[in-house]
């Protein structure tokens, strides 16, 4: 185990200049944006990109208060490129040799004058001041919408985008005042924000599966682990005469536990607990040797919170035999500008900090955990900000994403900012990679989501996982499910439907090319020219997903869980346990390592096809028709090996054929792909690959 001092990869001030070889003096930078001869600052690409999509509704109502944040344009940024760059390339002199925030401040933060010119500038503009960023970064501000838009010559209105409402500039800002020449954006002014990657088994209906009372005495195993039953074979309407008519006969795998043995009635049929995906993933060994992720902490970043987060990660705890959720190992924090609004339109925000907290330490059950809750959507970059100037620990997990597609160079720059500062400490930052594929579906183009597509980021994936009776791996693939409607409800007489009804897609990890940043170097063995994502992935698939608690209406509840909000806190979970055997010292972007790691430290994630995919006859009075595996599985786009199957709702007692493998237009494919990157982590091998 290594034991160097986080001391000796820090590096001072004054040899971040020696690093990168700089002979700068660190003067104001001009704002590029800037009309020669003139004070008016314009700042394009700050107009988000969905509002092409959607329906402008008319002015917002300008008497109406919301808080903007203004961000200043750092110093030196093509000198902090090469620095990152060198950090990140093995044989570089300066590989991982990270800095201190001090260092980073001094050399590419904004200065305190340069905030001050900005804060002027707004508060003359009759906004109040929320918060200061401690490296300078921005300054947040709130105001009557009338305000902000003669502050920044814009008008504000309101959008309507697939029935949600949203507000939104309409054009870029621009700021009449020499203080334009230090911001690079302004954020704020729209509400779309983000969202969190957190998926339910639902009843294909679109009705996800209830949360269930924990009871009193609970055994530690809720839902069946063994979710792949072999080859069955079904006729429609069952106990039937045979001169009843439609009949249709089906057979092939079966997906889904036996119903009398689920023990919490009319639930999802299967999910896992933490000891049965530490053994999946080959974590138990590292345990056994003390790497559980002790004197790290894993960050995690969400908005509004969960206000029985800690009785609900603690009762998790006790419930799957790890160590104590209690105020030593685990804390709340919030940042000045950010207040825990747990009551606010929190959108699933609550199941997501619970699932985000419980799977972290599942994984990682020796580290400590800080939750950074931002006040809402808009603010989690602010939450990460804090977290990275702070040093709250050398992992932060992030389960929540927004269309890259439809937001602005400027919006993402921000993040990139923040994420770049990170990565010069040795900090890896870990996204989602969403839960919609392609985002065709929800946009009508091909998307990726961000900030796992940003080139300092590392995007996760996601994968459907089946396991064997000793919890060993049976088979993975990658994460994205086909349903189709075969027979109706047992109270219409489990009657076939004829014919079939392909609902199509529901969910799988999301991914593809980026439509904004360029390839960077880490992915250097890819094609084409785009950042791709994913990086890696774990599980996320809600059908063989993992058990978790949360208080629902005050009582305690268990329920099943999936998403790649799963699989990003269980990774930055094994980085914990990595920068733990690193002497404690932060390994930097994730995604900068996983491309060139030896054989066997990840598992390669290939189709997984069955020789038993699901087909079947239909019966009528025109005779018998075949309906084969392909259009029980339909629409298949890319995919042409799949893994299909079985499925009856204990819910709505209606039989489906699941598809397993089918990611909308995405493919798993092995070496990388657009659905799993390189694959999943091989436990104590990835770890010991990661720090020899």
């Amino acid at each position: 185990m290594a034991t160097q001092s986080k001391k000796n990869h820090l590096v001072s001030g004054l040899a971040v200049v020696a690093i990168v070889a700089l002979a700068v003096t660190f003067l104001v930078s001009a704002n590029a944006a800037q009309n020669s001869g003139s004070t008016n600052y314009s700042l394009t690409g700050n107009t988000p990109g969905f509002i092409k999509k959607a329906t402008d509704l008319g002015s917002a109502d300008p008497t109406t208060v919301i808080s903007v944040t203004a961000w200043l344009t750092l110093h030196n940024e093509a000198q902090l490129d090469q620095l990152v760059g060198q950090q990140n390339q093995k044989g570089s002199p300066n590989f991982h040799k990270w800095i201190t925030q001090d260092s980073f401040n001094a050399a590419f933060s904004p200065t305190a004058q340069e905030v001050k010119s900005v804060q002027n500038f707004l508060t003359a503009h009759g906004l109040s001041v929320l918060a200061l960023a401690e490296n300078n970064f921005y300054v947040k501000v709130q105001g009557t919408i009338g305000d902000i838009e003669k502050a920044f010559h814009v008008n504000i209105h309101i959008y309507n985008l697939n029935g949600q409402t949203y507000r939104s500039n309409t054009g870029d800002p621009s700021i009449n005042d020499p203080s334009g020449a230090h911001v690079a954006a302004i954020s704020g002014m729209d509400d779309f924000g983000f969202q969190a990657n957190i998926v339910l088994p639902t009843d294909a209906e679109g009705q996800p599966f209830p949360m269930t009372p924990v009871g009193s005495s609970p055994n530690g195993v809720f839902f069946e682990s063994q979710c792949f039953r072999g080859v069955e074979t079904h006729t429609f309407p069952p106990n039937a005469k045979r001169s009843t008519l439609p009949q249709a006969t089906y057979s092939g795998n079966r997906y889904g536990a036996d119903i009398t043995n689920n023990t919490l009635g009319h639930l999802p049929p299967c999910g896992y607990q933490p000891s049965e995906m530490q053994t999946a993933y080959n974590l138990s060994p590292l345990y056994q040797q003390g790497l559980d992720g002790s004197g790290e902490t894993v960050v995690i970043v969400d908005a509004y919170g969960s206000a029985t987060i800690a009785q609900d990660a603690e009762l998790f705890s006790q419930i799957y035999g790890l160590p104590d959720i209690t105020s030593q190992n685990f804390s709340v924090v919030k940042a000045p500008g950010l207040v825990n609004n747990p009551k606010g339109p929190a959108r699933n925000w609550d199941l997501e900090t619970s699932l985000d907290v419980e799977w972290a330490h599942a994984m990682a059950p020796g580290a400590n955990i800080a939750l950074v809750v931002a006040t809402d959507r808009a603010s989690l970059d602010e939450a990460i900000n804090y977290a990275v100037v702070h040093h709250l620990g050398n992992t932060i997990s992030n389960s929540w994403s927004s269309i890259e597609g439809f937001g602005n160079p400027r919006t993402l720059d921000r993040v990139n900012r923040i994420l770049e500062m990170a990565g010069a400490q040795g900090i890896d930052v870990n996204f989602a990679s969403g839960d919609r594929g392609d985002e065709f579906n929800t946009v009508g183009f091909l998307s990726v989501d961000f900030p796992a597509s940003s080139p300092f980021a590392t995007g996760i994936g996601g994968t459907s996982l089946a396991l064997n009776p000793d919890n060993s791996i049976m088979f993975q693939t990658g994460w994205g499910t086909n349903e189709t409607r075969i027979v109706n409800r047992i109270s219409q007489g489990s009657t076939p439907v004829v014919p079939p009804l392909n609902l199509g897609f529901v969910f799988g990890a999301g991914g593809g090319a980026s439509l904004t940043f360029a390839k960077p170097a880490f992915q250097s063995s890819l094609p084409g020219t785009a950042r791709m994502v994913p990086d890696i992935s774990m599980l996320a698939d809600p059908f063989t997903g993992g058990e978790f608690i949360q208080t629902v209406g005050g009582v305690p509840s268990v329920g099943v869980v999936g998403g790649t909000s799963l699989a990003t806190p269980m990774f930055s979970g094994v980085m914990a346990i990595a920068a733990q055997k690193n002497g404690g010292v932060g390994l930097g972007q994730a995604a900068a390592l996983v491309y060139n790691l030896p054989a066997g430290a990840v598992n390669d994630i290939a189709p997984f096809p069955s020789p038993n995919n699901v087909a079947g006859t239909i019966t009528t009075s025109g005779g018998t028709t075949n309906v084969t595996a392909d259009q029980l599985a339909a629409p298949l786009q890319n995919t042409t090996q799949y893994y299909s199957a079985l499925y009856n709702s204990p819910f709505s007692t209606r039989w489906f054929v699941l598809t397993f493998g089918a990611d909308s237009s995405l493919v798993t494919a092995p070496g990388w792909d657009n659905v799993t990157g390189m694959g999943t982590p091989n436990g104590q091998a990835f770890v010991n690959a990661l720090v020899p």
